[in-house]
């Protein structure tokens, strides 16, 4: 099968992003679209479900002891989540780059799946803890390989866009997550079961992948190493974008974890306040969160593309910082029902959400292609670390300023600030030949 390399098409081929785009280079783009899909998926079912599982899982002598250990235990899973996340990201971008995209791509799918079907057997929450933690690793691992992907076989001038697309795909992994949440149930187990479907995947990536023509070519170049930490670090290159990278994704993280996710609880309170009873508030806040926002986040991701491609990756994640501290207090605060807040809640998602199309896009530009996945790794996912730090924080805030959630929201929303600050010092990569690609024209 021939492979299309990046640099085939000039950025100035067609007015069109899809135009020039190969058959091949499509069938990237829905592959990694579909192991992107599953491992949202894998990290929803837990948001959807973890009512119904910590209230099994956990005993105690009162109500509110039991509700306190809820949150409690949930906050740490998020944490255990977050950083085996790190682990595996590292561990797999590592070897995407060693190995080559597609066994890597392989084993992080056949690692998330499986332990998810084994949640279902799960009978302690130590068990979930190990569990959970090594389905992230996998998820980690599998976003990393399949960012890089994209970028090595995309050309140029679709790059952003074809990104964008395969990031806002993750907004199938959530509907698919609401979706079985609400017809399961209490019978959460199920949910982990559905979890190993993704496995079969494997089969398809075995027989139509190849590998890129980028990463082929390095070994027929200077010897180098591929997916090396030390390297990574020890040029003050590629260094200063990892920490750049890690600072930014950290941001987004904890943003998405403290306020975007936060959709779901704010959606219950207006419920409560309507007249609904507990369980209707928790049904209403899944729809809420897991229909009605989402879809607003996966267009909010899809548009990042074009935008970027419009104005730059640097003044795209400008504008989607400030859009979404705003969006936030304007949710909280103008809504009086719930039927109002659903009509705000798809603008909450796209501009809360969108920061995240910019990962896929902006960090495999950052790096060359033996670094690629490694560095797009080690920047996502190193910014599960720090997000996994600010997780007690966001928790804090929450019970310190319980039952005002909409002014611990609001003060949470003020962390894309920080975005704002890391943004100006990384460089702009719009147009730009992949850092490999400038050093061998």
């Amino acid at each position: 099968m021939k492979l299309v390399t990046p640099t085939a098409l000039s950025p100035a081929a067609s007015s069109r992003w899809y135009r020039g785009v190969s058959r091949y280079q499509w069938l990237v783009l829905v592959i990694a679209s579909a192991g992107w899909v599953f491992d949202v998926y894998e990290g929803q079912i837990y948001n959807t479900t973890r009512a119904y599982l910590l209230d099994e899982m956990i005993s105690a002598d009162s109500p509110t002891e039991k509700q306190a250990a809820v949150l409690r235990v949930g906050d740490a899973f998020l944490g255990i989540f977050l950083a085996g996340g790190m682990v595996g990201g590292v561990l797999f971008g590592a070897l995407g780059d060693r190995w080559g995209r597609k066994p890597a791509m392989m084993l992080t799918i056949l690692m998330y799946s499986l332990f998810s079907g084994l949640t279902y057997f799960a009978t302690s929450l130590w068990q979930v803890g190990v569990l959970r933690f090594l389905v992230s690793m996998g998820i980690g691992g599998e976003w990393a390989v399949a960012a890089a992907l994209v970028a090595d076989v995309f050309p140029r001038h679709a790059r952003a866009q074809a990104s964008s697309v395969f990031q806002a795909s993750s907004t199938l992994g959530t509907w698919m997550a609401t979706l079985v949440a609400l017809a399961i149930g209490s019978q959460w187990r199920f949910g982990y079961l559905v979890g190993v479907l993704p496995a079969v995947l494997v089969l398809w990536v075995r027989s139509r992948l190849e590998e890129p023509a980028a990463w082929k070519q390095l070994d027929s170049g200077p010897p180098r190493k591929k997916g090396s930490l030390i390297d990574l670090f020890s040029d003050v290159q590629w260094r200063g974008r990892a920490i750049g990278g890690i600072l930014l994704a950290a941001v987004g993280l904890a943003t998405f974890w403290g306020v975007t996710v936060a959709g779901q609880n704010l959606a219950e309170d207006f419920a409560r306040r309507g007249g609904a009873d507990p369980a209707a508030a928790k049904s209403m806040g899944t729809f809420a969160y897991g229909l009605v926002q989402a879809t607003g986040g996966g267009i909010g991701l899809l548009a990042f593309g074009p935008v970027c491609q419009a104005i730059g990756r640097k003044r795209a994640f400008i504008l989607v910082h400030l859009l979404g501290m705003a969006i936030v207090p304007f949710a909280c605060y103008v809504p009086n029902t719930y039927t109002q807040l659903l009509f705000i809640l798809p603008f909450y998602g796209a501009f809360t959400l969108a920061v995240h199309a910019g990962y896929a896009v902006y960090f495999p530009e950052l790096f060359p292609t033996r670094l690629r996945a490694l560095g797009s790794s080690v920047c996502f996912n190193g910014g599960r670390i720090i997000a996994a730090v600010m997780l007690p924080l966001s928790g804090y805030v929450k019970q310190q300023l319980s039952p005002n959630l909409p002014l611990a929201l609001s003060l949470l929303s003020l962390t894309f600030l920080l975005g704002l600050v890391v943004i100006a010092f990384m460089p702009e990569t719009k147009g730009q030949l992949l850092p490999e690609e400038e050093s061998s024209s």
